[in-house]
């Protein structure tokens, strides 16, 4: 019986453990930060629309051979990023399912919408190849 209980326990705290793993920080590199603009219509005035251009900034950051993008939308739109913030810059970040956190330096975190992540280009496969002459 006891022998029983340990292997339900065993079985509900070890996925848990996993987890908590799974959402530790991890030092990456920034590779490009780009701010750009959305227009959002505010209201249609004898069928013209009113819009206005809402501010959100693009962070791409690689993480061991993936480069993960991510969407920051600031409250307000004279926020910015932390002036140390630059392309080449290691940070702190954790994963998880459709969010990228950063840690700023302060200890807090930003959120991101994870938008998409792709390969990154390993510096042998990016080189060419010299040692074979072409005919």
């Amino acid at each position: 019986m006891a022998c029983l209980r340990n292997l339900l326990l065993c079985a509900i705290f070890l996925p848990l453990t996993l987890n908590a793993a799974e959402n530790a920080y991890q030092v990456s590199k920034i590779v490009n930060i780009q701010q750009k603009t959305r227009s959002r219509v505010l209201y249609y005035q004898v069928d013209t629309p009113v819009t206005q251009d809402d501010p959100y900034y693009e962070i791409s950051v690689q993480l061991k051979n993936v480069i993960y993008t991510g969407e920051y939308t600031p409250r307000h739109a004279a926020d910015t990023l932390p002036e140390d913030w630059k392309t080449g810059t290691d940070l702190k970040i954790r994963l998880e399912k459709h969010y990228i956190f950063l840690e700023r330096s302060e200890g807090r975190e930003m959120q991101l919408r994870l938008v998409k992540n792709t390969a990154a280009k390993s510096a042998e496969s990016a080189a060419p190849d010299l040692s074979s002459p072409k005919k």
